[in-house]
């Protein structure tokens, strides 16, 4: 194992990713796999940089090999270059000699600093802008440009100045000696803060490289060796206690079926079937091909948006079954072993994902990922495993579960006017059918959006995805119509009434709040958008504190968790088993909130402590 150059602790100077400036950091700690060092800036911003990226402080000042001060005329603010040596000064060869090792460097930074372009329409900050990263208010015209841009030009122009005698100087520092030391240490904290912000829009870099993080969610290891092991077994007695004529929690856990109840080949092939007839809609060269977001080594991934298209042919395929004779009840009445099949596919796939995630590179590594084994085989280590240009991840996201829940949801509804003797389903299947059928296809839709997601960007693909995409969506955001088929429940047309206001309601608020989300993330200079007030942060990014999203911090989650109670209503009051999807759905978002905002203030720093001054309700109005 290669030994480690800085210490934690040690106050060095880190290269801004994507450019030449160097800025004063702190070592917070190294990572032995990735090879990685964890740096803290000066406005609080955290960034994962390799190791050639960091230099020791001492190569930052080896300027002086004479005198230690500078004539009069290499001050601030002189303009001229005096063409006679301050007595203190030594002969020109001496100081062509002194340099003379730095020339190596010298030439490099220039070929650096030649490809830096320095155009006012960069500068520009967005027209709907109110502030900028340091948090102090920035009016801005009409056109977006600030009322001090003149100034920060001069800085700009200044800070980047070449010479024939000096080198490149990036913002502050250059990696080698040079006259100007005292003329930059001269400039305000002000004028700081405007180049360091202005410079990194400027140079248009992006937030730091997504690599492994030292923070364990989930309660670290020993959490999520429990998760793995009690969600599943909490699926099968859900399921097993929603299926009793009188359930109870009292008799908690219910009585539990022999194995080959619980197994058979059979089914497992059924599912077989249904995963790779998806994989077969997601390979039809149908459907627009679009952009991920930027990998730490600058690419981009396409993606297919067929989604939709596989979700019309998965009907057209379920009608067609059904018509040549397919019975459909055959998934209500193996439903335990379709559960149990999907839940052995989604473990084999996690094995499978773990050991080909050993010999990815770390450009490949998912910024959730530890280097643990068990936390990584849960949480996922590779970030975007492919087999050629099959995205296991971003497939298993939309395709075999979520289609798959519209298809159970069908069944319940056959199996209820089977069991139940009906001519028609219920009102409250009905209800239950339709409002999360229009999820399903909002989702698919606007599969677009599911690529700025954290599951995409942030989390590998393990366990948690596989389990969740595969195992849980399709058998437990179905149990609402799996519970009507034994406990029906009569709806009033006034009580319908109702909860479909309460369905539109959230639905609307999740929608629109989704769309101006994904509308300003694709262009932010959208004349559509200009109403719409941002903070600048150190990422380049901007934050938005109007809209939907001065309103509250997560609309879309509001908007979610109002869904969730309207999709249990029609279910009645007599137990609490259809309100377990919005207990579960709550304690997701909440700790979904919680990790989006540790996420978000190490990223953005200062910035994020002004948003959340500007935008204090996290989900929920009126509650912090």
């Amino acid at each position: 194992m290669p030994s480690r150059k800085f210490a934690d602790g040690e106050v060095v100077r880190g290269r801004w990713p994507g450019s030449s400036l160097y800025y004063e950091v702190e070592i917070l700690s190294h990572d032995s796999h990735s090879q990685l060092y964890t740096v803290k800036y000066k406005d609080g911003t955290e960034l994962e940089l390799k190791e050639s990226d960091i230099k020791p402080l001492t190569s930052f000042r080896q300027r002086k090999s004479g005198s230690t001060s500078s004539s009069p005329s290499r001050r601030r603010g002189s303009r001229s270059r005096s063409r006679s040596r301050s007595p203190g000064r030594p002969p020109r060869s001496s100081r062509r000699s002194a340099s003379a090792s730095h020339q190596a460097d010298i030439k490099e930074m220039r070929k650096e600093v030649l490809e830096v372009k320095l155009t006012p329409l960069v500068l520009k900050p967005f027209g709907n802008s109110i502030s900028r990263y340091n948090g102090e208010p920035e009016r801005t015209e009409r056109d977006g440009l600030p009322h001090r841009n003149t100034e920060v030009w001069a800085v700009l122009l200044e800070k980047f100045h070449l010479s024939e005698e000096s080198s490149y100087i990036p913002t502050q520092h250059s990696l080698r000696p040079r006259r100007e030391e005292i003329k930059l240490k001269d400039i305000d904290s002000k004028e700081e803060n405007i180049v360091a912000t202005k410079g990194s829009t400027l140079l248009k870099t992006s937030e730091g490289p997504a690599t492994q993080t030292k923070d364990l969610e989930f309660g670290g290891v020993p959490g999520v060796f429990l998760i793995m092991l009690g969600l599943p077994a909490f699926l099968f007695l859900l399921l097993l206690l929603c299926k009793q004529k009188e359930p109870s929690l009292l008799n908690f856990p219910p009585p539990l079926p022999a194995l080959p109840d619980l197994w058979e080949t059979r089914v497992f092939g059924v599912y077989l079937l249904w995963f790779f007839l998806q994989a077969l809609f997601y390979l039809l060269p149908i459907g627009k091909v679009v952009e991920g977001m930027p990998l730490t080594d600058g690419r981009r991934l396409k993606y297919r948006l067929n989604g939709f298209y596989a979700f019309l042919l998965s009907a057209a395929a379920v009608g067609a079954a059904a018509y040549w004779g397919a019975e459909l009840l055959y998934v209500y009445r193996h439903f335990l072993q379709l559960a149990l099949a999907a839940l052995a596919f989604a473990a084999g796939l996690s094995a499978y994902l773990a050991v080909r995630a050993a010999g990815a590179p770390p450009a490949a590594l998912a910024p959730a990922s530890s280097g643990n084994a068990i936390y990584d085989f849960f949480i996922g280590r590779e970030l975007n495993p492919r087999i050629g240009t099959f995205d296991l991840k971003y497939f298993c996201e939309l395709r075999p579960g979520l289609i798959g829940w519209v298809v159970v949801n069908l069944v319940m509804l056959l199996a209820e006017m089977k069991i139940q003797n009906r001519a028609t389903p219920s009102l409250a299947m009905i209800l239950v059918n339709s409002f999360q059928l229009l999820y399903v296809l909002d989702a698919l839709w606007n599969e677009e959006a599911l690529l700025t997601t954290m599951d995409i960007t942030h989390d590998g693909f393990g366990f948690m995805l596989a389990f969740g995409d595969l195992v849980w969506v399709p058998f437990i955001y179905s149990f609402q119509a799996f519970y009507l088929v034994n406990h029906p429940n009569e709806v009033s047309w006034p009580m319908a009434s109702l909860i479909i206001a309460l369905k539109l309601c959230g639905y609307v608020i999740f929608r629109c709040a989704n769309s101006q989300k994904n509308a300003f993330r694709k262009n932010p200079n959208d004349p559509k958008l200009a109403y719409l007030k941002t903070i600048h942060t150190s990422t380049g990014k901007n934050l938005l504190v109007s809209g939907w999203w001065g309103f509250v911090r997560h609309p879309n989650y509001l908007g979610d968790l109002i869904m969730a109670l309207a999709w249990s209503l029609p279910c009645g009051f007599k137990h609490i088993l259809p309100y377990f999807y919005v207990i579960y759905f709550a304690v997701l978002l909440v700790h979904r909130e919680a990790r989006d905002e540790r996420h978000c203030r190490r990223k953005y720093g200062l910035a994020w402590e002004q948003y959340r001054q500007r935008v204090p309700y996290r989900i929920v109005p009126f509650i912090y």
